[in-house]
């Protein structure tokens, strides 16, 4: 059974999900970024009879780094197309939402139960849908260019592919958006990042686990915010004992006085452009963050911060992009619109975007046609999305 049947119970008939969108002439497709956008795209252009190929820089895998993400529409969508519709059924829910003050008592409650889906469970269920050898590790597209009738994708290595289209998956980061957009400006940074925790919950001290779990829980103050939930666990489960807590706090960090670059610096002394992965933080870095939660927020929250041996740091940035297609290469999910993390958006934008190119693809014999009316829908809801994370998130710039 894959991850679909074992969740469900049941075995059903593995059918050609999608087969009412097939070509007569399938395209040779590349995709950049092996994450959740590259994996829509590329279970739904298989589907259609197209010939793909992912490609993921990562040597390791992705598994096991997800949190919980919100349930949105095109999500529910796209796992019902592939008759995993059940998996967005299938989470962690926080029964109400609360708000502390520096005190740590509850000082507002909403009766507003919310699913925290798996991430990972989300991720596998399409990562299994990928036929053996179509999904390669370890490789990573730095370039792409027109040649004519075809595009070519080059790799770190320096060797390249030669493909009909070359889908940049590949996140805030895209090494393929530039021959999308040309020498267009690099994510704009927002002025604040975000430290984060994700850690077993039997961790958490038992007086903060009695105040957070099962709860969404809030602070806020001057320029800062914290957040924190239970999510699955990292094999997906929902049981109890077995799932995960994760933490956000929101905080200033100026590039202009060197904060940026010291939150983004590993214990190594490299620094990172977008994000600081889980083990990478010092341990001087670590103290402060833990003498900083003891300060500044109430003590669930501390604990909570105190709890996590492995903090990691996404810094926020904005981008949009002037286009999301030239006539062989596209872009998707974060390639093309980085959007603030208060939106929730992320993964439902790339699902909408995957969703978007297959229908295109399919209604037209005309690829560069195709995708010219796919950055005509997408690139509308990519420009308001971004609008409203910015909005969002200006109380803490």
């Amino acid at each position: 059974m894959d991850t679909c049947d074992r969740i469900a119970g049941v075995r059903r008939p593995r059918g050609r999900v999608g087969s009412m969108y097939s070509r007569t002439m399938p395209l040779r497709i590349a995709i950049s970024g092996g994450s959740l956008g590259g994996l829509f795209a590329g279970v739904l252009l298989h589907a259609a009879g197209h010939d793909v190929t992912i490609y993921e820089r990562s040597t390791h895998g992705l598994e096991g780094r997800g949190a919980g993400l919100v349930g949105q529409r095109e999500i529910f969508a796209i796992l019902r197309e592939i008759g995993c519709e059940h998996v967005a059924q299938i989470g962690i829910v926080a029964r109400e939402r609360i708000f502390l003050d520096r005190g740590g008592r509850i000082i507002e409650r909403h009766e507003t139960p919310q699913t925290q889906i798996s991430w990972d469970r989300l991720f596998h269920a399409f990562r299994e849908r990928i036929p053996a050898g179509r999904y390669i590790q370890g490789r990573e597209i730095l370039a792409a260019s027109e040649t004519g009738d075809a595009v070519r994708a080059t790799f770190a290595d320096g060797t390249s592919v030669e493909v009909d289209l070359v889908i940049g998956a590949d996140g805030v980061g895209s090494a393929v958006r530039q021959a999308v957009v040309g020498p267009d400006p690099a994510p704009a940074y927002a002025g604040y990042a975000a430290w984060r925790g994700l850690f077993p919950e039997g961790d958490l001290p038992a007086d903060a686990a009695a105040l957070l779990l099962e709860r969404f829980a809030f602070f806020d103050m001057q320029g800062s915010h914290i957040l924190g939930y239970l999510v699955a666990g990292p094999d997906g489960s929902t049981e109890p004992g077995r799932r995960r807590y994760n933490w956000v706090w929101y905080r200033k960090a100026p590039a202009a006085d060197g904060s940026l670059a010291a939150a983004l610096t590993d214990e190594a002394g490299h620094r990172h452009d977008y994000s600081l992965p889980p083990g990478g933080m010092s341990a001087a870095a670590r103290e402060i963050l833990a003498r900083d939660a003891g300060a500044l927020l109430p003590a669930a929250f501390a604990a909570a911060v105190q709890a996590e041996t492995k903090p990691f740091v996404q810094a926020v940035f904005d981008y949009t992009a002037p286009t999301m297609a030239t006539r062989r290469i596209v872009l998707l999910g974060d390639a093309a619109f980085v959007v603030r993390p208060h939106t929730a958006m992320g993964v439902s934008k790339a699902a909408g975007d995957a969703r978007s190119l297959r229908t295109h693809l399919a209604g037209s014999s005309d690829l560069a046609s195709a995708l010219a009316a796919y950055d005509a829908e997408r690139r509308s809801f990519g420009l308001d999305i971004a609008e409203r994370g910015r909005r969002l998130g200006a109380p803490l710039e």
